[in-house]
């Protein structure tokens, strides 16, 4: 009895590690929160990434160690959805990590070599395209330099090539956007909103669609949320795209790419969204914005 109760045991054994390199995990998923948003751009990343994998949703758990999580998983890459995961995992240095839905690589704040991704920011050169479509050649801009610096200094860049002026105003914080906003009157042609949790908040929006009330002048914003506030155009990215674009990051990682070799990259597919109302009553040229595209892959 001793000896079948010892063969069975070595047969299970066998088993078991004959079975555990199928098992393995070959990427972590460590997700901020159960947001739609996350959702949305997961589900597009699942459909261009089928690798093994297992989901970790930080707000599920009161503490999570994720570097023994890594230890005992053993991934080969790791996808960090959102802000709270892109810190939680950045500290791990010798796995790829892919970077989705996270602001921290679009403000310019230093990556570690190992972490790649999507951004999620849209290129300036989408937005001068979109002015010099709607003929704005002066554009002004309020913005904070730690949050919105690194973007404005690509984006300075691509206006110069474009030949669109942009004025700017720097503010430190949202009591200094009514001042600054003040200061625009009778020297630029619309408005530029970043997504700027310091310029743009819930108490400074009104300012800005007040100041294009009164001056005539459009504003151009990040979210079709301001369409209905009053902006006369916005791009907006395209989440189950950007999904999908990290999940061709995560492949060329998976099949034994470096990081280094895979920049970050911009949003490939965005929506161009408009309120007619505001572009007629503002005389905008409506022509040049009909005419207008951006190539992506939807």
């Amino acid at each position: 009895m001793a000896i079948l109760r010892a063969l069975l045991y070595s047969i299970l054994a066998l088993y078991l590690l004959a079975a555990a390199p199928a098992m393995a995990t070959d990427l972590l998923i460590v997700q901020s929160t159960r947001h739609s948003s996350y959702t949305e751009a997961l589900n597009g990343f699942r459909k261009a990434c089928n690798a093994r994998s297992r989901v970790v949703v930080l707000d599920d758990y009161a503490e999570v160690d994720v570097a023994r999580l890594v230890r005992e998983e053993q991934p080969v890459a790791i996808l960090a959805v959102g802000d709270s995961a892109l810190d939680a995992v950045k500290k791990i240095r010798r796995v790829p990590i892919v970077s989705l839905m996270s602001i921290s690589p679009s403000t310019g704040k230093s990556m570690p070599p190992n972490v790649t991704g999507v951004r999620m920011t849209i290129s300036p050169e989408r937005y001068m395209t979109l002015f010099n479509a709607l003929r704005l050649d002066r554009v002004g801009v309020i913005y904070n330099t730690a949050r919105s610096g690194a973007y404005l200094r690509r984006a300075r860049q691509s206006a110069e090539q474009a030949g669109v002026d942009l004025v700017l105003r720097e503010v430190d914080n949202p009591r200094e956007t009514s001042h600054q906003l003040a200061s625009l009157k009778g020297k630029v042609d619309a408005l530029w909103l970043l997504p700027d949790s310091t310029a743009v908040t819930r108490e400074t929006v009104e300012a800005y669609f007040f100041f294009s009330m009164e001056q005539r002048k459009p504003v151009i914003a990040f979210s079709a949320v301001y369409l209905s506030l009053g902006a006369a155009a916005t791009l907006e990215i395209d989440r189950h795209g950007m999904g999908m674009q990290a999940g061709e990051v995560a492949n060329r990682l998976l099949k034994g790419a470096s990081p280094a070799e895979i920049p970050f990259s911009d949003p490939l597919d965005i929506f161009l969204k408009t309120n007619p109302s505001v572009i007629r009553k503002l005389d905008l040229n409506q022509q040049g914005l009909s005419k207008l595209t951006f190539e992506g892959r939807n």
